[in-house]
This record gives C-alpha cells, sequence and structure tokens, in this order.
C-alpha cells in the first residue's frame, strides 16, 4: 500500500499483486473528445499480423495535462540519469520499431 499527500490529506493507495505485475505496451495510441481522453495501450508482436489492446485509461483533460507535467518530469529525470533517450523517426504507416531476424518457428 503507498501513501500520497494531497493538499494536506492522506491517501491510501492498494495495489494488488496482479496489478503490481504490470503490463507491457510498446505502442499507444491516444484519442480525444471534448471531456476525456482515451489512452489504448497495445503490445505489437512480431509475426503476429494482429496486435491487442492490453489496457485502456480513460481521464479528463485536466488528469491528461497533470500526467504529461509528471511523464515530462520523470523523462527529464531520466536522461539526468541515464542519458539522453533515442527516439527513431517513424512515419504514420510504420511500426514504432523494425521487428527483425529470422522467423521464429515452434
Amino acid at each position: 500500500m503507498e501513501e500520497n499527500k494531497n493538499n494536506g490529506q492522506q491517501i491510501n493507495i492498494e495495489l494488488t499483486p496482479e496489478i503490481a505485475e504490470g503490463i507491457y505496451a510498446n505502442l499507444a495510441i491516444i484519442s480525444h473528445s471534448g471531456a476525456e481522453f482515451v489512452m489504448d495501450f497495445i503490445r505489437l508482436l512480431p509475426g503476429i499480423p494482429q496486435a491487442k489492446v492490453k489496457s485502456r485509461i480513460i481521464m479528463t483533460p485536466q488528469h491528461a495535462k497533470r500526467l504529461l507535467m509528471a511523464l515530462a518530469d520523470n523523462v527529464e529525470k531520466y536522461e539526468q540519469n541515464f542519458g539522453p533517450i533515442r527516439v527513431d523517426e517513424v512515419g504514420p504507416n510504420m511500426a514504432p520499431f523494425p521487428f527483425s531476424g529470422p522467423a521464429g518457428m515452434a
């Protein structure tokens, strides 16, 4: 259980073991309306033509902006400790990274 301070109030946050394991995603698709942002987290696998949405997060525009600022702050801290994160340019119809190597056989 984690504790967080919010305007002088203590908030208890429960983290169950199954949620603590996390879900791996290597692609995010973000859309929005006037009232909310929808973020779909997807796992792409080599040789599998259909990717699956592993998690969907829906939040208000205000919370999306707070997430953006928190993520920017954490990326900056990461890069101060470990160096710049390299981001390759990708086009609109390209996967975010190339899968390469021989086709696997099971």
